[in-house]
């Protein structure tokens, strides 16, 4: 298994107060993580929403709870700084917690742009802050094991990547579907695979908002012949999270949904054969082989997103999804951007911005 540090009950273990920013519809999941994880408890709670507080006043008697940002940020107890806004409201809160030293764990997408991306990325090693992007998939076990198995070489030659992610809802307000879900497909990949992409085409199309698409397709070409697809899409009957990887000599089958074998892998493909004929002929030969399913262990990815934050910052460490992770996430998701408002044009990744 991929080796992930999470935090472990030490002695003189520090109690790190921590705050938590947003609290709909993915806040209260991080603020519980936060109070049962080893090394902090959880001091305040902010949102502009009173009927969000009620509810946490209700479940945590001991939370104080804020409708101002700010004052949890400055408050002098609080070390660490969970933010579950909407995205177009991440930069200017993340900077303002790395402003004052906080240590930030920030929802997905990082930002709306490259520009703010690499600023929190300047600021938080400016001030020694780690910042940390809640891209959750990675800190799932499945996927953890699905690395291995790519690295390892078992697959062979990576041939395509191909990655589904649709549901009905929820619609946003400000970000469309593909800034919504690709963010969880997109740092999926290249943390599997460890590169990135030269190019990007992507097309979408709104039917219930002008300016917001609810389904998109996204295109990913490497500098191999390597190609990546992604469908998002906020329209679909059915829920499905599901992900196929190709490679010469095996292939990967992972359903995130599936209460069981979440990754199959397949021996089966397609193998060339030159013909003794005279003409310079190929035959092709289709294998069909075994299949098996890795065992993987049952863990919320989580809790062990915010068991890994705590560990990096008790212990001065870089995060598996750090500011690095998240600023290639925007480049790929702006280029991707930039293509859909341009009818699909193909963007190239080289030279538009500086290497991180």
């Amino acid at each position: 298994m991929i080796s992930v540090s999470y935090v472990k009950k030490e002695k003189n273990m520090p109690n790190m107060g921590a705050g938590v920013i947003g609290l709909g519809n993915w806040g209260p999941n991080i603020l519980r993580n936060f109070m049962n994880v080893n090394g902090t408890h959880v001091l305040m709670a902010c949102d502009i929403k009173t009927d969000r507080l009620d509810a946490i006043r209700t479940n945590y008697r001991d939370i104080e709870v804020t409708t101002d940002a700010l004052r949890l940020i400055s408050n002098p107890d609080i070390h660490v700084v969970a933010i579950a806004t909407p995205p177009s409201t991440h930069y200017e809160i993340a900077k303002e917690a790395l402003l004052h030293k906080k240590h930030v764990f920030l929802e997905k997408p990082m930002t709306l742009s490259v520009t703010q991306a690499a600023g929190l990325l300047s600021l938080a090693r400016k001030n020694d802050c780690v910042l940390m992007v809640d891209h959750i998939s990675l800190y799932n076990t499945a996927v953890q094991s699905i690395k291995e198995i790519v690295r390892s070489g078992e697959l062979g030659e990576i041939y395509y990547y191909d990655a589904v992610r649709i549901n009905l809802g929820l619609l946003q307000n400000d970000v469309n579907v593909m800034w919504d879900l690709a963010p969880h497909d997109i740092s999926t990949l290249v943390y599997i695979l460890e590169k990135m992409p030269t190019s990007v085409t992507a097309i979408g199309k709104s039917y219930f908002n002008n300016r917001i698409e609810d389904i998109a397709y996204l295109v990913l070409r490497f500098d191999s012949e390597l190609i990546a697809h992604f469908h998002v899409n906020w329209l679909a009957p059915i829920k499905q999270r599901q992900t196929i990887i190709g490679g010469s000599k095996k292939m990967v089958v992972y359903d995130d949904l599936s209460p069981i074998e979440k990754v199959k892998i397949y021996d089966r493909g397609i193998d060339i054969e030159e013909s003794r004929e005279p003409i310079n002929w190929q035959t092709f030969r289709y294998r069909s082989g075994d299949f098996y399913s890795p065992k993987v262990e049952s863990r919320e990815p989580l809790r062990g997103a915010v068991e890994h934050f705590i560990d990096c910052v008790i212990h001065h460490k870089t995060p598996m999804s750090d500011a690095v992770s998240g600023l290639k996430t925007i480049k790929i998701l702006t280029a991707a951007q930039r293509s859909l408002e341009n009818n699909g044009k193909e963007v190239s990744l080289e030279n538009l911005w500086p290497a991180n």
